[in-house]
């Protein structure tokens, strides 16, 4: 079974769509999908739609729409209730609804033309979660409800955050799930920056990137044993921050470029050579 793994990463998940369009050109289409924050859209998009090259182009013109402002629609009144205490986040959720609710074809997980599986974290365990079944647009909510950012989500008894917080590139549940092949569509890896970030936003998002890409890196290693992982590389160094959504057409571009050159290889997987790993490893010792 085929199981297509996307990351998690806000404006970066742009990324995606050139490798979905790459995917698509050579007929390799998802059995199952699985999906963390921005993933989780684009995996509930791609889920609802044949797996052609017009889809992914069509998802490629939502993302080329967006603005920040629009995701992230300014609201002085929540931003003051949250600084008081008296609310749990900075930002509405509604602009991201109305984008789900535009696109999203199926009310229920499980009326997925392809199943679709999305990651979110259970803010008070702070365990990962499958969700699997129920209402679409709340599961996507909650895997991109952004701790303190957006609300959190009450989902069949749990209070859920974004699934990044736990498992931003969820390669696990596709192995669990059966998958003896795994496309993995990360918005962002760990490379060697020529000089460190500047800025105190870019620096943030660096160390975050570091600490995420470790769970990437330790389940690249303990899965390639069990499935056939192909992981696509995204741009990197990225210089674009995951708030700013102004960059969608450069990032889709480059994201193409880079997936025809790791799936015309002979062998894609070679990509992630223990080598390869090593090098991602060493920023982590």
């Amino acid at each position: 079974m085929v199981a297509f793994v996307l990351s998690g990463g806000a404006s970066l998940g742009a990324i995606q769509v050139g490798m979905l369009k790459a995917l698509y050109e050579r007929e390799i289409v998802p059995e199952l999908i699985v999906g963390t924050s921005a993933g989780a859209v684009n995996g509930a998009f791609i889920a609802s739609r044949p797996p052609t090259v017009q889809a992914a182009e069509s998802l490629a013109r939502i993302w080329r729409s967006l603005r920040t402002l629009q995701v992230f629609p300014p609201s002085p009144a929540t931003a003051l209730r949250a600084l008081a205490g008296k609310s749990d986040h900075l930002v509405p959720n509604d602009g991201l609804r109305a984008l789900i609710l535009a696109h999203q074809q199926f009310k229920r997980l499980e009326d997925a033309p392809v199943p679709l599986h999305v990651i979110a974290t259970d803010i008070r365990s702070g365990r990962e979660r499958r969700l699997s079944w129920g209402d679409a647009e709340a599961a996507v909510l909650a895997s991109t409800a952004i701790p303190g950012i957006y609300p959190v989500i009450q989902f069949d008894g749990f209070d859920l955050v974004d699934g990044g917080v736990a498992n931003n590139t969820p390669i696990s549940h596709a192995a669990e799930l059966g998958a003896s092949k795994i496309y993995v569509l990360p918005t962002g890896i760990t490379c060697e920056l020529p000089t460190p970030p500047r800025g105190a936003i870019p620096l943030l998002v660096h160390a975050i990137t570091l600490l995420t890409n470790q769970r990437l890196v330790r389940d690249i290693e303990d899965f390639s044993h069990k499935s056939e992982l192909i992981v696509l590389s995204p741009p990197c160094p990225c210089n674009v921050l995951p708030s700013d959504f102004s960059h969608a057409e450069e990032l889709i571009e480059q994201a193409y470029e880079l997936a025809n050159t790791t799936l015309d290889h002979p062998d894609p997987a070679t990509y992630w050579t223990p080598r390869a790993l090593e090098r991602l490893k060493a920023h982590f010792h």
